[in-house]
């Protein structure tokens, strides 16, 4: 690991496969997409077989509360064995010292760049209003850590699937990187049409890194913000767990150098084109459109509540075989519709579930069912709400469809 001029960012020790890894089978998905799908794992490893893969040290979520502790367990140890095996076996080629510059191509957009960097976990809290440099940008669902936190601890190497996003209307991190000395390490289609990726390796000696490290800290914000968290919030909450936990037992020189301190991460700038920002919508079960607008009557009493267009802020209900109902505010209680919306649904403790796109919420809407559709949020006012209302309410946003998520690809280690 090797310090920048900037706090949180370190430039990292990373771990690639070792060439002649076919890495189209190496490379998978985020752990925490195709929850409901396990037909897509099953696929991968199918796909796999018995290549090296980051499928062998990574534990799908799909598991997750469909299998007994007893299988959970025997997956967390097939996980520490197989990194074991792969270290024993010497998968990794020799770690380098640098950033990686990404470009990641997929079936909606040919092109979406990234910087794969370390990130010190001592500045970094999902805490709603904290002011450190890196921020959560949605509430930390705290049951959710524990699983994570006994995968890390019982692992050597770390697989990122955490994407960083900052706010750099003038590109000049990417700018930065595109001008430095650098080497491909890595170029591959990914599995199940996920699309295609390259990585270029930028020597963290290098006045390339120097730079791409002095054009972080110009975008940094006023108020120290340069990071929030797009993806993998709680795999990121997760590490500094684990890091809160080690800390206790070290000392000295320990507390500021152990590998546990960091964490592996990709940073993509908001405006890049590649990247899409889709609300989630809402769908509420055990519910009438007139039944949603009394309550929606009663708890927004006092913020303005009218029928039709208009006001600072509105939303859409949808039933069966009813015209869509607008709802608008004068004086929001949250300054995201999406925010005043859960803040009702909250209140009244309502059944309801999280949904992508409006055609599905459509289909959702009927009988006793009904869905509300809310707009999405601003590229341009993102880092701004941070600032100003800290976290977003869960379920605000989502970073394009579920196949454009982040590989594993990289590695690094996480014990001394």
């Amino acid at each position: 690991m090797k310090p920048t001029d900037i706090p949180a960012i370190y430039i990292p020790d990373i771990l690639l496969p070792r060439k002649g890894t076919d890495m189209s089978k190496w490379a998978v998905i985020a752990c925490d997409q195709y929850t409901s799908e396990p037909e897509y794992w099953k696929k991968c490893d199918e796909i796999v077989g018995d290549a090296p893969s980051a499928l062998r040290i990574i534990l799908p979520e799909v598991k997750l509360g469909n299998e007994t502790p007893e299988q959970l367990q025997a997956d967390l140890d097939a996980i520490a064995e197989s990194i074991s095996d792969y270290t024993a076996n010497g998968i990794w080629d020799e770690p380098m010292t640098g950033f990686i510059l990404t470009d990641r191509s997929t079936p909606l957009h040919p092109s979406r760049q990234g910087i794969v960097l370390a990130i010190d976990l001592e500045q970094y809290s999902y805490e709603p209003g904290n002011k450190m440099a890196i921020r959560a940008t949605e509430g930390t669902v705290l049951s959710r850590i524990p699983p994570r936190v006994k995968i890390r601890q019982n692992a050597s190497v770390e697989l990122p699937h955490v994407m960083l996003l900052y706010d750099d209307p003038g590109n000049k991190v990417i700018g930065a990187a595109e001008n430095c000395p650098s080497t491909l390490v890595y170029d591959t289609d990914l599995m199940q049409n996920s699309g295609h990726i390259k990585g270029l390796f930028i020597d963290g000696n290098s006045e390339g890194a120097a730079k791409i490290a002095k054009a972080f800290g110009e975008v940094t914000s006023s108020d120290g913000l340069l990071f929030a968290v797009g993806d993998g919030n709680h795999s990121l909450a997760s590490a500094k767990a684990h890091w809160e936990n080690v800390k206790k037992t070290l000392s000295g020189d320990d507390l500021k150098t152990h590998p546990a301190r960091f964490a592996l991460a990709e940073a993509v700038n908001i405006h890049d084109k590649g990247l899409d920002f889709e609300p989630i919508h809402r769908v509420i079960f055990d519910m009438t459109r007139e039944r949603f607008l009394e309550l929606a009557k009663e708890f927004f009493k006092d913020n303005g509540l009218t029928e039709g267009n208009g006001g600072k802020q509105s939303f859409t209900v949808v039933s069966d075989g009813e015209d869509d109902l607008v709802l608008s505010l004068d004086n929001p209680p949250h300054s995201l519709s999406v925010g005043s919306v859960q803040q009702l649904i909250d209140s009244f403790n309502l059944e309801c579930d999280y949904i992508h796109g409006e055609d599905s919420v459509r289909k959702l809407s009927k009988g006793n069912t009904i869905g509300i559709l809310v707009p999405g949020i601003s590229k341009d006012t993102f880092f701004r709400t941070i600032e100003c209302d800290g976290v977003f309410p869960r379920k605000t946003f989502s970073m394009g469809e579920a196949f454009e998520k982040r590989f594993y690809l990289e590695a690094r280690r996480i014990v001394k």
